[in-house]
């Protein structure tokens, strides 16, 4: 009987994703999955070669779920979310501003200078403007792009929409809510120096997306993927460097708020194709 075997993708966009994954790797062949990896410089190339099959799955964040899910359908096949992070489940983002500002309520902000992060960022850019724009408020926009490509994965461009409201070169800025408490512990934001002035509902972020029908070592994939214990000497520092202490199963009833803010911009067609004007990656 043969090995079961899996090919997944990953985004290196930072060099622990190679410590993680080859972790990963050890652990899951010595529980008889014959497992590796293959790194992208970008998301819309792992997308378009997990639905081509050329990889089992790919490690996704959301906005690639949701390309993958288009394009897979336009292809006549279909790609499920076989695990997500305990830690990518019922996020929020927010718009802050300076703790002096006159801004009071969301509705204060209109015609004000909004700082973002990527263009491709779900969490800095797309989810919080798309919530703006549903509560029919009009903002000008500096965005700040850093990492294109990698979904905000690289949250550069969104420390540095901080920056800019720090310096007062912006009236908001929009970032995920757990990088507003990480950059007031790193520094990038004073204490106690901003407010929050919108939260967006709840969403979920990445998750591992595989192809339909699953191959026996995708099954086992998930399998193992779920049954790692951050009780485990061997995981527990390659779980706390991708951020979570366990793996979940996956779902997607948490990116509604993101494919109504892709299809609002046209950031893909409805058949998954890249079509956002400024958008290279």
């Amino acid at each position: 009987m043969s090995t079961p075997t899996v090919l997944m993708g990953a985004v290196a966009y930072d060099p622990k994703v190679v410590t993680i994954w080859e972790g990963f790797r050890a652990w899951l062949r010595g529980r008889g999955l014959d497992f590796d990896f293959v790194l992208y410089s970008h998301y819309e190339r792992q997308v378009e070669d997990l639905v081509a099959g050329r990889i089992d799955a790919a490690w996704n964040s959301p906005l690639a779920w949701l390309r993958a899910e288009r394009l897979a359908a336009a292809n006549g096949t279909a790609v499920r979310a076989l695990t997500m992070r305990d830690t990518d489940q019922d996020l929020t983002s927010i718009v802050v501003v300076r703790a002096d500002s006159p801004v009071r309520q969301v509705a204060d902000l209109a015609g004000m200078l909004v700082a973002v992060g990527a263009v491709d960022s779900p969490q800095a850019t797309l989810i919080p403007l798309g919530h703006l724009a549903a509560a029919g408020v009009e903002v000008d926009v500096r965005r700040f792009d850093v990492g294109v490509g990698l979904h905000g994965d690289h949250i550069g461009g969104e420390r540095d929409a901080a920056r800019a409201l720090v310096a007062g070169e912006v009236d908001a800025a929009c970032m995920i809510d757990a990088n507003h408490l990480a950059f007031v512990q790193e520094g990038t934001l004073p204490p106690e120096g901003t407010r929050i002035i919108a939260q967006t509902a709840r969403y979920d972020h990445c998750n591992m997306t595989v192809r339909q029908p699953e191959s026996a070592g995708v099954r086992l994939f998930g399998t193992l993927l779920l049954g790692m214990s951050y009780a485990d000497p061997q995981v527990r520092p390659l779980l706390d460097l991708e951020g979570l202490t366990a793996w979940k199963d996956g779902r997607t009833t948490g990116y509604d708020l993101l494919a109504r803010a892709v299809d609002a911009t046209g950031f893909f067609s409805p058949d998954g194709r890249v079509t956002a004007t400024d958008y290279r990656p």
